[in-house]
């Protein structure tokens, strides 16, 4: 679909259907100029009364209109009562979220459900999505390949969409954090938002369970990017310690919670752990810290719909014209 067009304080949410216009008006001009006549019964005029043949054209004109507020129906005509061009300060954030074979794992208890890694870290992607705003998010996901599932956008709903498909071992079984985070400093090379090399208002958060074990670029090779481009990189360690029988033996979960930790501090972020409770409030807090980049934004606070009035319209000069050509047809006494 088009966007919206919009006059003063009138717009069309759907102006692509104003093409159906054309549409309407050639099937008029070649009815017009289209030869022949329809097929008349022999000697009818001595049935009717001179008059009672005479044709005119109001039917197919309540029909023409009828076709043409249908259509305009169909554009969604809207009067915008409160509209107004607003700037908002935000930041640019790439979700880098593994989905290796491993986050499949049940080794986390939410309440006194047991459920798989993925499960576990959904509250912060969800968190992040759904609360901040005014922040634009875009989603790069890794396994054994890193690829952008979403670029930088406003639409969280989209991206909710996008994220409620998310499921562990689609990006292949092992972990290329390196390359899950080049991707990432990828999506966010923007020149417009570059000053003396530096990548204003930009983060990585980058969420895995394990370690590095596969991919062509290494964790801390990208995490030298990142520094260099000044994004930090938060990370988030996704490993459960799995229990046996209650007691708290744990049977070690592959995080390698140690280069999770050096990719943050290199590059100026900070680590946690998804099992902690005040996890994304800190993560929020953090990045809060930094200075906000400016975006421009169109608002439009209220809008009436008008369409009913021309779908109303519409169905009631069909109906006229319907009318008409039976009542001339009638007329005419046999004209078809």
């Amino acid at each position: 679909m088009l966007g919206a067009w919009r006059y003063e304080d009138w717009q069309l949410a759907d102006p692509i259907y104003l093409g159906l216009v054309l549409v309407v008006l050639f099937v008029v001009i070649l009815r017009r100029f289209r030869g022949g006549q329809a097929v008349v019964v022999p000697f009818v005029i001595q049935w009717v009364k001179p008059v009672m043949i005479r044709r005119t054209g109001w039917p197919l004109f309540f029909l023409l209109c009828g076709m043409i507020s249908l259509i305009l129906a169909m554009a969604r005509p809207q009067k915008v009562e409160d509209s107004q061009q607003r700037k908002i300060e935000g930041y640019d954030i790439i979700l880098a979220i593994d989905l290796s074979g491993s986050m499949q794992r049940m080794d986390y208890q939410m309440g006194t459900q047991q459920v798989t890694r993925l499960q576990a870290v959904k509250p912060v992607i969800e968190a992040f999505i759904n609360r901040r705003k005014n922040d634009r998010i875009g989603i790069v996901v890794y396994g054994e390949v890193a690829y952008t599932l979403a670029p930088l956008t406003f639409d969280h709903q989209w991206l909710r969409r996008q994220t409620g498909r998310l499921y562990a071992g689609v990006a292949g079984d092992k972990t290329a954090i390196g390359d899950g985070l080049g991707v990432s400093l990828t999506r966010l090379q923007q020149a417009e938002r570059i000053d003396e090399g530096k990548r204003l208002g930009a983060f990585v958060v980058l969420l895995t369970d394990g370690r590095s074990n596969s991919g062509a670029l290494h964790p801390f090779k990208a995490a030298e990017i990142a520094k260099s481009l000044d994004i930090p990189v938060y990370t988030i360690g996704a490993g459960g310690d799995k229990r046996i029988f209650g007691f708290g033996i744990s049977m070690g979960n592959g995080l390698d919670e140690q280069t999770l930790q050096k990719i943050s501090s290199v590059t100026g972020g900070q680590y946690f752990r998804a099992a902690d409770s005040s996890t994304i409030e800190d993560a929020f807090r953090a990045i809060d810290q930094a200075e906000k980049i400016e975006f421009e934004a169109t608002s439009y606070v209220l809008t009436e719909d008008y369409f009913k009035h021309f779908l109303l319209a519409g169905l009631l000069l069909t109906g006229f014209s319907g009318f008409g050509h039976l009542f001339q047809n009638r007329q005419r006494g046999g004209r078809v």
